[in-house]
């Protein structure tokens, strides 16, 4: 299996051996992430097939510094695009959709011309809030509001009971908000 560095090589050097060999070495993890979100397993391979394609298209001039990171980064997205899309015509609730409806009890949904323009420090704000957290407090919210993971699978995955999972998540979006009010931004 190639490392990192040389697949990003081949994709500096337009080889499409770069696609195989990133589908070789991430597919699983990718689609992992694409079905915690869309929980179809065909939604989820079509969401990690375009995340080939929109490596393809921005390394370069991207060079990213861990690959597997990036790739991570772009099925999400891919993969919450297709669930709005799929969602607009059927209302069910998914497990994205609702951990993501758990932390609109802490944010506010951004329709202002002034928390537009504060969208990039909003960011940074929460980036700093999680990593002011506890590893495991971190880690759980982690799983839940960023891979989508149910409660279920985050209390099974690190051998804690789902009560706890609840009660750390609870208390975790407790802080959030206060932790953002504090940042100024009024919820």
């Amino acid at each position: 299996m190639m490392k990192d560095e040389e697949i990003l090589e081949l994709y500096f050097t337009r080889n499409e051996f770069a696609i195989y060999e990133t589908q070789e070495k991430y597919e699983k993890y990718l689609l992992n992430i694409a079905k915690h979100i869309l929980m179809d397993y065909e939604d989820a391979k079509e969401g990690v097939n375009d995340t080939y394609l929109k490596a393809w298209n921005s390394i370069p001039p991207n060079r990213p510094m861990v690959l597997s990171t990036y790739l991570g980064k772009i099925t999400r997205r891919t993969s919450i695009d297709i669930l709005r899309k799929k969602t607009s015509k059927k209302r069910g609730e998914s497990e994205c959709e609702l951990s993501l409806s758990e932390l609109c009890e802490c944010i506010t949904n951004g329709n202002t011309t002034q928390q537009l323009i504060d969208k990039k420090l909003l960011e940074e704000s929460l980036n700093r809030f999680v990593y002011m957290l506890k590893e495991e407090h971190r880690n759980i919210f982690i799983c839940r509001y960023y891979f989508c993971d149910s409660i279920e699978e985050i209390a099974s995955f690190y051998n804690l009971r789902q009560s706890k999972v609840k009660s750390v998540l609870h208390r975790t979006r407790l802080k959030l908000k206060n932790y953002l009010e504090q940042e100024g931004y009024s919820l």
